[in-house]
């Protein structure tokens, strides 16, 4: 009985020390996660000082409240840096990343993480899933860094939801393409994985860019994009929508340009269509230098202290100049109301929130995940991702004679020829990785077994290129841009100054392109003459001109620079060993002429498949394979809230492949040719017959209605078109709506 009673009050004492224990886990009401969330929120701003509020405009926590800083990183394809959370650190590593990449060992110093082929080559895969895998990757080394360094670096500048309106764009490379339906899945399925399925927490915030209509870079901290409404919905503002409604996403950054002559971070749009009408709740940004801008290139505000005012009255809830002081002031002196800095520190404390900063409970699925001191971006998982991202993101352009694949058991001798086949180089917004593999090692390794000889020559001087050549029995042509627009010296070169081009055809943040020429298309001619069995690695950041070599040269293929995978997949492709299946995101011309103005932002005057004049080098969504495809029995049938189609996809070939499916629709009384409204990556081996559905929902057939201020259905008959590309449609059916 004594043992009985004992059981007893030992069991009374822990619930009652359990009790007093729950009672006493938090100090302030904030930090109670039985609260609701805005509750929690009001009393941690009822706690903040002044200062501590116009600190997180800074991108800072509440420290003195145990709120840790939720810290930020650019990160298009790649963490651009870990733990660095202040604008000099920020500075510091985009300088050390203008150099080419080379071992690990040269700069120690240096947080690694992996390198995703650039915005534009993600774009090319066309697969919203393995954009939800990129976004997860970098948001777990994003968590990585913040618990190996002890400094977050939770919120990420990605995805760029911008759209690549013009082939010249500087920032073509962070990209995925010219159209809003491609962009707009694309965005939402990076967004869901950075901020993973959690319905309470985010693993890390994803911060889309730029808002908006921002694809001009000379000039674009002065000069106004101008369109219709129509435009602003059913174009420029629909990837950001729909990375708001169908990925989740609360933030964004604003963009440097106006927008129908006001500045993007000033505008109107930010709190009527951003907040009100999307719901967006999270950080708002301003981009950095903006704020300044305002006072010394838009001429909108008098002095620093008006900008500041402007920025935090639109909505701006983080502010990437240091003004701190100049908020104070403007505070002090009756310009800026405490109560509108309240407004806006709500949308930074919600962030902190949903990261779990404010929440050390289990609850919390990001608290703890189980991290060692391996870090992500060694393990198997994450190079084999960069390796199939980066196979799925080429393009086979061209493949006169079936060329390629090339059999390792028939070629003897390869020549590798070009300046872009020895290294991988960086550009402004990727992650330096801990490896990376040239196009000239990828080959070398895949026949490292066989009995052949890889040689390799840059340029064509005194004739060697040529020379090694005639001696192959096939010769690689490796060229493309260089993403910092930095001459081809070594890797201790001088760095081309901001703004500033060595080579009319690069293009990077701040240099717009000047020509759509290749410069070393000339090289590709000498190395054609000497051998005909010539194959062209175009690893380029956008499109070129190259109508020659189009002619030609019998196979061709696109890859986009930055990927630390770069050269195993090229090779991947080159042998074989993977049937591409990359499609094109932007419509390639054949000349620059046939390209309107630079800043002509009505597309309907010529931009994009939509709208385009012109017969195109490579048309929208146009990508070849080793295998052929049939299209068959196409059933279209009207559901309640949506039209589904269905049909066979056959593999006629001699190899297993993926077909990029494309539904384009041609709306009634629309004056855009057609639209891209459905598609799908699908795998599909040889022999075999697959059946395809794609739904379209209603609300993907609307087009905004400027008399009706909404989107709405047209009356009349929508014709579906289905294909292989925007040019290459197999199906086509047409329904009443």
């Amino acid at each position: 009985m004594k043992k009985f009673v004992n059981v007893i009050t030992c069991l009374l004492a822990l619930l009652a020390g359990s009790c007093f224990m729950s009672a006493q886990t938090y100090q302030y009401p904030f930090q109670d996660i039985s609260l609701p969330a805005e509750e929690r929120i009001d009393n941690l701003l009822s706690l903040m000082t002044l200062e501590e509020k116009i600190a997180t405009f800074s991108g800072q926590g509440v420290p003195r409240l145990g709120v840790p800083s939720p810290g930020s990183s650019e990160a298009i394809h790649g963490l651009v840096r870990g733990g660095a959370t202040d604008l000099e650190g920020f500075v510091r590593m985009s300088k050390l990343a203008e150099t080419e990449l080379r071992p690990e060992e040269k700069r120690p110093d240096l947080v690694h993480s992996t390198a995703f082929p650039q915005g534009y080559g993600l774009g090319e895969t066309w697969d919203r899933e393995i954009l939800r895998m990129v976004g997860e990757a970098m948001s777990v080394e994003a968590r990585y860094h913040s618990w190996k360094n002890g400094r977050n670096v939770l919120c990420l500048w990605a995805p760029n939801a911008d759209l690549g309106r013009d082939p010249r764009w500087g920032r073509t490379e962070e990209c995925f393409g010219e159209d809003p339906f491609l962009v707009g899945e694309l965005v939402a399925a990076e967004v869901r994985g950075i901020q993973g399925d959690d319905p309470q927490y985010w693993r890390s915030a994803a911060v889309m860019k730029h808002f908006l209509a921002n694809s001009n870079e000379d000039g674009r901290c002065f000069t106004s994009s101008d369109f219709d409404e129509a435009l602003f919905r059913d174009y420029y503002s629909y990837g950001f929508w729909k990375g708001v409604r169908d990925g989740g996403a609360r933030s964004l950054m604003c963009a440097y340009n106006k927008y129908n002559g006001v500045p993007c971070s000033v505008s109107d749009f930010i709190q009527e269509i951003l907040v009100d009408e999307w719901g967006m709740d999270g950080q708002i940004l301003n981009d950095g230098g903006a704020l300044k801008q305002l006072v010394t290139m838009h001429h909108y505000a008098d002095d620093v202290k008006q900008a500041v005012k402007m920025s935090v009255d639109a909505g701006i809830t983080r502010i990437l100049d240091q003004v701190s002081e100049e908020m104070a002031q403007a505070v002090a002196e009756g310009l800026l109301s405490e109560e509108i800095i309240d407004r806006n520190v709500r949308f930074n404390i919600r962030t902190m929130l949903r990261l779990g900063l404010m929440d050390s409970s289990e609850r919390n699925p990001y608290r703890d995940m189980g991290f060692t001191d391996v870090a992500p971006w060694a393990t198997a998982e994450h190079k084999d991702l960069a390796r199939q991202v980066t196979r799925k993101s080429v393009v086979l352009l061209k493949n006169e004679g079936e060329l390629l694949p090339l059999d390792k058991k028939e070629v003897r001798k390869i020549a590798v020829i070009g300046n872009r086949a020895e290294s991988v180089l960086k550009d402004w917004y990727g992650a330096l990785p801990a490896y990376s593999v040239s196009a000239l090692e990828g080959i070398k390794a895949a026949v490292e077994d066989e009995d052949v000889e890889v040689r390799f020559q840059a340029w064509d001087s005194d004739g060697k290129a040529q020379e090694l050549a005639a001696w192959a029995d096939v010769a690689i042509v490796c060229v493309g841009n260089h993403p910092m627009t930095s001459p081809d010296w070594k890797w201790e070169k001088i760095q081309a100054p901001w703004g500033e081009g060595t080579v009319a055809g690069d293009g990077r943040e701040a240099v717009d392109r000047r020509s759509l020429e290749l410069e070393s298309e000339d090289l590709i001619k000498m190395v054609w003459k000497a051998n005909p069995n010539t194959i062209v690695a175009l690893i380029s950041s956008f499109p070129y001109t190259i109508d020659w070599t189009q002619e030609h040269v019998p196979s061709i293929l696109h890859v986009s620079q930055c990927s630390q995978e770069l050269g195993n997949a090229l090779a991947d492709v080159i042998f074989g060993d993977y049937n591409p299946a990359g499609r094109t995101t932007q419509t390639w011309v054949k000349d620059i002429l046939d390209l309107p103005g630079m800043l002509d932002y009505d597309i309907r005057n010529g931009r994009t498949y939509m709208y385009f004049k012109g017969e195109p080098l490579y048309p929208f969504g146009y990508g070849l394979s080793y295998t052929s495809f049939e299209y068959s029995r196409l059933k279209v049938r009207c559901q309640k809230d949506s039209v589904r189609l269905s049909f066979d996809l056959s593999n006629t070939g001699g190899r297993d492949g993926e077909e990029v499916v494309q539904l384009y629709v041609r709306f009634p009384g629309d004056d855009a040719a057609m639209r891209l409204r459905g598609f799908e990556r699908v795998p599909v081996s040889e022999g075999e017959t697959v059946r395809i559905d794609l739904v379209v929902p209603f609300e993907d057939l609307k087009l905004w209605d400027t008399e009706a201020g909404a989107f709405g259905l047209a009356g009349g008959r929508y014709e579906f078109l289905i294909g292989a590309s925007s040019e290459d449609i197999r199906l086509s059916d047409s329904v009443a709506l």
